[in-house]
């Protein structure tokens, strides 16, 4: 493929400069190192050594599940930010066709535009997760506002079951949240397994993040809502039948915390 202004140019465009060119490839092999780097990063570092790092300096919030040597592996799969009612569905569908079961960590002022959205996920069999009332920082609220929205968000879901799990926004917690937390009923749900899908474009890399570091008692955490839900389809049409040929079985956060009992 020839560079803008080269001899495959447009016969109008003025022709780059030497220099201009070689800018341009120096930003393109840049690009692509950077590209490469942050593959070998995610693919070697340990996830759940930052974890058990986490936890030990802030208990309360769950991170995984210890299980008995011979158990099945189990892995939690669970999806931030529902209900989407464009994406969800095929998140859904996708979960139908290799009978796997998540909890969903629900935002319930997307309710609204969701309703059938939500009730499918009840009747399908998976979890309902509080994630709060809006997409924010959960730490970033004072104690009062934290129990509001807690509390609120709570009074929502409650139309669609019993919800035990909590995951607060942008995953930043302190034990007075999870003291706070403690007394509406609910356990802090945190994870294992982040493939940083919320940022990263690409569903390839995802998917290789998990596979490379799921282990079975761990908690996956992956994203619906806008075009992560399409991301999160496709990851999960690669990784649940690459699970199952492991022998994992991918369950609801209840279902993992009760084998682990």
């Amino acid at each position: 493929m020839a560079l803008p202004g080269s001899a495959g140019g447009r016969p109008n465009e003025a022709p780059l400069s030497a220099d201009v060119q070689v800018r341009v490839l120096r930003r393109i092999s840049l690009a692509t190192l950077t590209l490469l780097a942050l593959v070998v990063l995610l693919a070697t570092c340990a996830p759940r050594a930052i974890t058990s790092l986490a936890a030990a300096a802030l208990p309360g919030c769950r991170y995984e599940v210890q299980l008995p040597a011979e158990r099945m592996p189990l892995v939690a799969l669970t999806i931030d930010d529902a209900p989407d009612p464009a994406g969800t569905p095929a998140i859904l569908d996708t979960l139908r066709a290799y009978g796997a079961r998540a909890t969903f960590f629900v935002i319930t002022d997307q309710i609204p535009d969701a309703r059938l959205v939500m009730a499918r996920i009840a009747e399908e069999g998976h979890e309902i997760g509080n994630h709060f009332t809006t997409d924010r920082a959960s730490i970033a609220l004072d104690s009062a506002s934290f129990e509001r929205d807690l509390e609120a968000s709570g009074s929502t879901l409650h139309q669609y079951g019993s919800s035990k799990w909590a995951r607060p926004g942008s995953g930043w917690y302190s034990p007075r949240m999870v003291r706070a937390m403690e007394r509406s009923g609910y356990q802090c749900a945190l994870g294992t397994v982040y493939p940083l899908d919320g940022t990263l474009a690409w569903p390839w890399l995802s998917s290789l993040y998990i596979l490379a570091h799921v282990r079975s008692g761990g908690v996956i955490v992956l994203h619906d809502r806008g075009n992560r839900a399409s991301r999160t389809a496709r990851v999960l049409g690669e990784v649940l039948p690459a699970l199952r040929a492991r022998g994992y079985e991918v369950v609801t956060l209840s279902q993992l915390a009760s084998a682990g009992r």
